[in-house]
């Protein structure tokens, strides 16, 4: 490392180092970010704990104490984020032996969170509600999100060139960096590249709305400014005034994949085109979803083996 550390050196030190080495420019900025939360919580936790007195006990205090305040993922998180630092300082023979081995995860009681979502009636009466008409504005947007499921910073990077009419397809390769002035960004990981099949409607509508708009050039981005509120506020005004439960931007995303998995769509396809990483993602965020489909179904084997005599 570019700084000539010494086993009497403080972990704090070493650890923003390393962060400056390791992430900064290798790693998305929204991650980096962690990183740095994680930092900081350092600095709070053992603020004069030196690399050489990095034990198995001191570092499980740090992890316990962490705890107290964060649920247990979040934790795990911490404790991933730290233990590479700690494992390169253990191989540069700073840290006598791996003081993260065995180490226990602890953590709050996750808070339940419901997730907000409506119903296929009540989309159907929020789409219907829209003002839709030749102009670009976030009523279209709203409809583009409801209808694919892509997440905010994915419809905002969405251009004319991303459209195929003729496959009726969409392409997400991309974000808008709406949090930090503009600009195109990575995706969040790989499988969120991907090609989200639309319906005709969609089709016929966004074909006609882009046709005459710069091809590569964001269609909802007027300047590089874009607030997340803009268009939850838009859509609390249309929540309240049909009377349906008032949902985020983000709950339009929730709406669309609980919409499809309640129309029998696999979990894997849903998945797809929400671009999780993997299932577990859609299973652990969707599980009232699936629970509730499989006590249907339960019904339905129940009824189906009663037919047989």
């Amino acid at each position: 490392m570019p700084k000539d550390f010494q086993s009497t050196d403080l972990l704090k030190d070493f650890y923003k180092e390393w962060i400056a080495i390791y992430k900064e420019g290798a790693i998305r900025d929204v991650t980096l970010s962690k990183y740095k939360m994680s930092l900081i919580w350092v600095e709070k936790l053992a603020p004069q704990l030196r690399l050489c007195d990095i034990s198995r006990v001191e570092y499980q205090q740090i992890i316990n104490d962490y705890a107290k305040e964060h649920e247990r993922q979040t934790t795990m998180d911490f404790h991933h984020q730290l233990k590479g630092a700690i494992l390169d300082a253990v191989d540069e023979g700073l840290v006598p032996r791996d003081p993260t081995r065995k180490v226990i995860i602890k953590g709050k009681i996750p808070s339940n969170k419901k997730i907000k979502y409506l119903n296929q009636f009540e989309l159907h009466s929020l789409l219907k509600s829209l003002t839709l008409e030749d102009e670009v504005s976030w009523d279209w947007f709203i409809l583009l999100l409801a209808k694919t499921g892509m997440r905010f910073s994915e419809g905002l990077a969405i251009t004319p060139n991303d459209f195929d009419f003729a496959h009726q397809t969409v392409s997400v390769n991309k974000t808008w960096n709406y949090k930090e002035g503009g600009g195109f960004s990575p995706t969040k990981n790989k499988s969120s590249v991907r090609k989200i099949q639309i319906d005709w409607q969609v089709v016929m509508q966004f074909a006609t709305l882009v046709k005459d708009l710069p091809a590569d050039k964001p269609i909802f981005v007027r300047d590089n400014k874009v607030y997340n509120s803009t268009v939850n506020d838009i859509l609390v005004r249309y929540c309240k005034k049909l009377n349906i439960p008032v949902i985020s931007v983000h709950g339009l995303r929730h709406t669309h994949a609980s919409i499809l998995l309640y129309a029998g769509v696999s979990i894997a396809s849903v998945a797809r085109r929400l671009g999780h990483a993997s299932m577990t993602t859609t299973q652990k965020t969707y599980l009232h979803v699936i629970q509730e489909l499989e006590n249907q179904d339960i019904d339905l084997v129940m009824r189906s083996l009663s037919n047989l005599l």
